[in-house]
């Protein structure tokens, strides 16, 4: 049962998994209850969390109950810790919204929330992230994460970002990174699938980050900093909410915090 649990987890598309996310978490969560680690998003404990990653499974990695993964269990601690974001009044968008987070963020009052995206039935908003239709200076918070890689001109989506981002405003934009790059690699001659996959790491993905993924926010108008969640924590925390050590992270698993300079 739980090398089928496995494989299912491993092939089947995230999006059907978000799907059947409150059948299946019932039936998994009676498999792997527990109380060894512990979602900071929702709460849930477990024995262990489930294997998750199509091209290289990583052992408890995925929530059963709301489907977190390791970087979005960072970024929650991120914003629960060292940002107002759960208590200020804040105009939020978020590109291509995260199943995990979604919900949360729509009932938290503080917020006036914006999901936003091209396709999703959960957004608010149907939006192209490199045409933006809001007005400069309206949010006060932008989150997108893992979409850059799959957007036509990422440069023109992080301006768009910037634009509509208020004068001091903040956002964390992630995309998957391969530190072996110094350099980006795109070329958008390559257009078939299995060349993308062969490429950039994925069928729809149309670059591979590497090392100079900040640059090309700043080309986008941001102010940068990478956050290290995970400096100084707790060992037995990073444990506790099954993190990724320190053998085991990229630079992916940092977190990129943008910024908007007054102007």
């Amino acid at each position: 049962m739980k090398k089928l649990i496995g494989w299912i987890i491993r092939f089947v598309p995230r999006r059907h998994l978000q799907r059947l996310s409150h059948v299946a978490s019932r039936i998994l969560g009676l498999i792997y209850r527990g109380n060894d680690v512990e979602c900071p998003v929702c709460g849930a404990t477990y024995r262990k969390f489930l294997p998750y990653g199509r091209f290289r499974s990583r052992d408890n990695a995925l929530c059963p109950n709301c489907l977190s993964l390791e970087r979005h269990r960072l970024m929650w601690l991120y914003l629960r810790d060292h940002t107002n974001f759960f208590t200020a009044p804040l105009k939020v968008l978020h590109i291509a919204p995260e199943f995990c987070f979604i919900k949360r963020f729509n009932e938290l009052k503080n917020l006036d929330y914006f999901p936003a995206d091209l396709e999703s039935p959960l957004a608010r908003v149907k939006l192209d992230v490199q045409n933006i239709p809001f007005d400069d200076n309206t949010f006060d918070v932008v989150f997108c994460n893992h979409t850059m890689e799959h957007v036509d001109n990422d440069i023109r989506a992080m301006q768009e970002l910037y634009r509509v981002l208020k004068n001091g405003g903040w956002g964390i934009i992630i995309s998957p990174i391969n530190i072996q790059r110094k350099k980006t690699y795109e070329d958008p001659r390559i257009t078939a699938p299995r060349e993308r996959e062969k490429h950039f790491g994925q069928h729809d993905h149309l670059r591979e980050y590497g090392l100079d993924y900040p640059e090309r926010l700043k080309k986008g108008g941001f102010k940068v900093e990478t956050v290290d969640v995970l400096s100084g924590m707790d060992p037995g925390l990073v444990n506790r909410y099954a993190l990724l050590t320190y053998d085991e992270r990229t630079a992916e698993d940092l977190l990129y915090v943008v910024k908007k300079r007054n102007e």
